[in-house]
């Protein structure tokens, strides 16, 4: 049996003073310490080397979604990981040293910077440094690369392209390159009707001379970037269920989806024949993978999906990730970067992400780091409701530890390295 998720999350009056007040009660110990540490309010504790920018970034997104502000110290963390021209390196040990552009910068890296910090709010100097750098690394057919010069690929791609959006930019006219666009460029990767029937619709991460391949994440990545979102996708309505829409090919031998609207609902028809296919889950694309369920593919799907609309079709996964069956509680354990997909994903899909497969997600999300300075307008109600049930102490009384809060802590509520990182 795989272990609980749960976390017991803070309930009362007391918990709600402490919110205002501690920050080490609920940090692993590696951030406890006040001393200044390249790792100070960095979130998790395994070695950042590959995903430390990452994982923080996903954090960001995911607690915004979900109402809650991250610690101040966290926020510093990721802002200072910004390299002098803007771009992210996957993990500064030592950011008093010079970046190498060509060495320690990366697509993936700097674009989810970037939405980490659109998310974490009062970044804008930063936020705009790193589009800045986005744009100046852009390739001549409008997309991007892992890294500045490496052939465009449709995962930095689409990653990029959520960066804009989340800064409220229109990448297909915020980011072109010679006449080109990303989402243009990301249109290429799509495999059309003269593929084999169960990979229409899928995307390729990279096209080499074997020409188009499909793969699971890519898809996933582009499902997103079609319909121009980032991370962060706002739940499907409950009174809302589109219709998925496979590639239809009659008549049209070897063609491809036309505009971004068409290839996003190819690729969702794509995704949810393999989810079906599978009993909910997907495997892993890359080559010499182990051919066993990939919790985080599953959970990226779930994200596509829920930003079609698709209801039904993004359910199935997700209910596949809370059961026990998919062992995602021991692969998420204290993960910040895999906590925040599950906590996305369940999000977009309309389910509660501090109750998921009898696991409060968001509560093991915020004990990864830092405390958070504050939680959203959702958590304080259910705080508040709570107190009410149990006959505790009255509104004025919450208002009052509030008002201390935003004086002592600043309370303030704002609204694949590719497949190994993750």
């Amino acid at each position: 049996m795989a272990p609980s998720l749960a976390v017991p999350a803070r309930r009362g009056a007391a918990a709600l003073a402490a919110a205002a007040v501690l920050s080490a009660a609920v940090a692993p110990a590696a951030f406890a310490d006040a001393s200044p540490s390249p790792k100070a309010g960095l979130y998790g504790t395994a070695d950042p080397k590959f995903d430390g920018v990452f994982r923080q970034s996903l954090a960001f997104v995911a607690q915004n979604a979900v109402g809650v502000r991250p610690a101040k110290s966290a926020v510093d963390w990721l802002a200072g990981q910004q390299c002098a021209d803007g771009g992210f390196a996957a993990y500064r040990a030592d950011v008093s040293k010079a970046c190498d552009p060509q060495k320690d910068e990366f697509t993936d890296a700097t674009a989810a910077a970037v939405q980490g910090l659109v998310a974490a709010g009062g970044q804008g100097d930063a936020v705009k440094k790193g589009l800045d750098w986005l744009k100046a690394r852009q390739n001549a057919d409008g997309g991007w690369g892992y890294q500045a010069g490496s052939p465009t690929d449709a995962n930095s791609t689409s990653i990029a392209i959520g960066a804009f959006a989340a800064a409220g930019q229109d990448p297909a006219k915020a980011a072109v390159k010679d006449g080109k666009n990303p989402v243009d460029a990301l249109l290429a990767f799509q495999l059309g009707c003269d593929a084999k029937e169960e990979e229409r619709g899928a995307f390729s991460y990279l096209k080499d001379k074997d020409g188009l391949r499909a793969d699971n994440l890519a898809s996933a990545a582009a499902g997103l970037a079609t319909r121009g979102k980032g991370f962060l996708v706002d739940p499907v309505k409950k009174d809302a269920d589109a219709a998925v829409k496979p590639l239809s090919c009659e008549g049209d031998d070897g063609a491809r989806p036309k505009d971004a609207t068409a290839a996003a609902e190819a690729v969702d028809g794509y995704l949810t024949a393999v989810l079906d296919k599978n009993g909910g889950y997907l495997l892993p694309s890359m080559p010499g993978a182990p051919a066993k369920p990939d919790q985080g593919n599953t959970a990226d799907a779930v994200l596509a999906l829920a930003a079609g609309g698709h209801r039904t079709a993004a359910e199935k996964p997700l209910k596949w990730l809370a059961s026990k069956e998919s062992g995602t509680a021991a692969w998420a354990d204290k993960s910040p970067g895999k906590l925040a997909k599950l906590v996305l994903a369940a999000h977009a899909a309309g389910a509660d992400p501090r109750s998921f497969g009898g696991a409060d997600l968001v509560a093991q999300l915020n004990a990864t780091g830092p405390a958070p300075e504050a939680a959203g307008a959702a958590e304080e109600k259910k705080d508040e409701e709570k107190k009410d049930d149990d006959g505790g102490l009255g509104t004025w009384w919450v208002v009052g530890v509030f008002f201390v809060a935003s004086v002592g802590a600043g309370f303030l509520i704002s609204g694949r390295k590719k497949k190994q990182q993750l």
